[in-house]
């Protein structure tokens, strides 16, 4: 249900996680909110996010012309700024997930409702002048030259900010996740997808690759 572009730097990991019930009525508990904190304890503390990874996933999201400065950095670069300086508050537990093993492993991950995006979806560089909403006031990025899933409607999620109209709501019961992961990085995004998808599995969930 995913097909991927060969690409000389993508390792990407991508799952489907189906929930036990609707994702309103699902709390994100005291556990969860400790891994959201730069000295959580982490299968990645003894190998915090440093230069080098930043570099590589830069590397990564310029591959197809794209600047990731700015507003425009990577979303898990956004991540380390925001829990440094006390920001990284508490979404819905299973974003709230994703953005811990984003925090801690340093790669970007998308999370979109399966039911807001169209198929057939594939992860494909967007083409120059691509645009999307990203938030509920209608801010727009531009994604063009930047790697990105893409339903029937265009590009829907990427490593910088994902698209208001495929993000979960509380009725969503089933989620795509993307790890944004780079072959500079050998074995980082299996582990930290391998994490994400443990945490998961606490609340209940299930979850099954799509590609890797």
């Amino acid at each position: 249900m995913l097909t991927v572009l060969s690409h000389p730097l993508l390792d990407l990991h991508a799952f489907i996680t189906r929930l036990p019930r609707p994702l309103g009525t699902m709390a994100t508990t005291p556990e969860i909110s400790s891994l959201l904190v730069l000295d959580a304890s982490t299968p990645f503390a003894a190998a915090r996010p440093d230069d080098a990874l930043r570099k590589a996933v830069r590397d990564l999201l310029r591959s197809g012309g794209f600047k990731p400065t700015g507003r425009s950095k990577p979303a898990s670069e956004y991540l380390g700024n925001a829990a440094a300086e006390g920001r990284l508050g508490s979404i819905n537990p299973v974003v709230d997930l994703a953005n811990a093993v984003s925090l801690h492993s340093g790669l970007p991950i998308s999370v979109v409702d399966l039911d807001r995006a169209l198929p057939p979806l594939r992860v494909a560089v967007a083409e120059p002048g691509s645009s999307y909403a990203f938030n509920a006031s209608g801010q727009v990025i531009d994604v063009g030259g930047l790697l990105c899933l893409l339903d029937a409607e265009g590009p829907c999620a990427n490593a910088v900010k994902d698209a208001q109209r495929t993000k979960t709501s509380p009725e969503t019961t089933r989620t795509l996740s993307l790890l944004w992961g780079t072959r500079a990085l050998p074995g980082h995004a299996a582990a930290a997808a391998a994490w994400y998808r443990d945490l998961l599995s606490g609340l209940g969930a299930e979850t099954e690759s799509v590609a890797s």
